[in-house]
């Protein structure tokens, strides 16, 4: 097994203490010792000492959906799922990967996304057009699409929302295009699931060609609508000079400047008198400490006493159970951790808001009854009242 980029330290840092055993998602779920983080450190060491055959080990490191949580619980500093990533890419550099694995590599190099969709990427956009060329109004408000000719920041709208959720991108870029937010000419998938499943040299090509498209755009400032997407252009790209940010943290240090336009256009943002309860993503919260924004976003549309915690929040949120690639290889303990999260949820609410879109998709699955949506559909919804 190649382990050029793996911190060997952390394999023998870890004293298993089990303190990562109690947090774990998976092993909630399964109860087995090789399905939880302590197991999958011992595995991964045993086959840098040469004792295990890794072939039989797949499932355990495959299962791990990189939530990042048995991070916050270790004492001596470990950081687990960079283990695993580094594990998986070994193993795909000896050619052992799972179907699953093929396949989303296959899927992303042959239709650029990870859905298999042969559309438009930017079809969502096309469809507010009009016959003449132009973009119709938008909504209530009356807006107009305009593609800024010189844009400081961009809108990097991530493979879900462009295929599974146009509605949000739409949505999403209605609200943006008034701060003078562009578009990439030629988004394509930002390679975090080839990066968290192995996939180095595939997740380089995908670097390349969205970082050529961030400098012929021209912007510094990168506006990702997918917590998934953030965290990957901001901590694996390697960027100099470019900001990125995610939308919440975009409108809410825009928030009174977009309060100004629309008061130019005789509307404003209405408080909804609504209860709702905010889901942290793992990707903002844990892995990039994003809490304060989206809450204060959200008690900007909804007061500060509808805006109700879950029994688990924050640096503490659950796993929705969609990342990492279980999702999509282990659909089964996916929604089992999905429908887990969903016990957290306070009574009361009538929805559910969160900023991933994968996140939105999982628990939308798991039939919680509760309605799950974006961020910017909230905000939408009182720009339109």
């Amino acid at each position: 097994m190649a382990f050029e980029k793996m911190d060997i330290r952390d394999l023998y840092r870890c004293v298993s203490c089990g303190n990562c055993r109690s947090v774990c998602p998976v092993f909630e779920q399964t109860g087995r010792e090789s399905k939880n983080t302590r197991g999958r450190i011992l595995i991964i060491r045993g086959i840098y000492e040469g004792q295990l055959d890794d072939d039989s080990v797949f499932e355990s490191i495959n299962t791990c959906t990189t939530c990042g949580y048995c991070t916050e619980a270790c004492p001596a500093g470990v950081d687990p799922p960079k283990l695993v990533e580094t594990a998986r890419e070994g193993w795909v550099k000896l050619g052992k990967m799972t179907p699953t694995q093929t396949k989303i590599r296959d899927t992303v190099a042959r239709y650029s996304n990870t859905l298999g969709d042969d559309g438009d990427r930017l079809g969502w956009l096309k469809e507010a057009k009009n016959e003449t060329g132009k973009t119709k109004e938008a909504g209530a408000s009356g807006l107009k699409l305009e593609l800024p000719k010189k844009q400081k920041a961009v809108y990097f709208v991530g493979c879900l929302d462009s295929y599974r959720y146009p509605k949000t991108a739409l949505k999403t870029y209605r609200i943006l295009n008034r701060l003078g937010v562009g578009l990439l000419e030629d988004e394509k998938c930002c390679g975090s699931p080839l990066l968290r499943l192995g996939f180095d040299d595939e997740f380089a090509d995908s670097v390349k060609h969205n970082t050529e498209q961030i400098k012929m755009s021209g912007a510094d400032t990168i506006i990702a609508g997918c917590a998934g997407c953030f965290n990957t252009l901001k901590n694996d790209y390697g960027f100099l000079g470019i900001t990125v940010m995610t939308v919440s943290e975009y409108l809410l240090s825009h928030i009174s400047e977009l309060k100004d336009l629309m008061t130019a256009e005789n509307s404003d943002i209405q408080k909804l008198d609504i209860p709702v309860t905010y889901h942290d993503s793992c990707h903002l919260g844990r892995h990039n400490r994003i809490y304060d924004e989206p809450r204060a976003l959200i008690r900007e549309i909804v007061g500060a006493d509808n805006l109700k915690e879950m029994a688990a929040c924050r640096e503490k949120s659950r796993c929705c159970g969609g990342g990492g690639g279980v999702r999509s290889g282990y659909n089964e303990l996916s929604l089992a951790m999905a429908k887990r999260r969903l016990e957290d949820v306070p009574k009361g609410v009538e929805y559910i808001i969160t900023t991933c879109p994968l996140c939105l998709r999982n628990l939308s699955d798991a039939g919680g009854g509760i309605p799950v949506i974006d961020i910017v559909e909230l905000l939408s919804m009182a720009m339109e009242k």
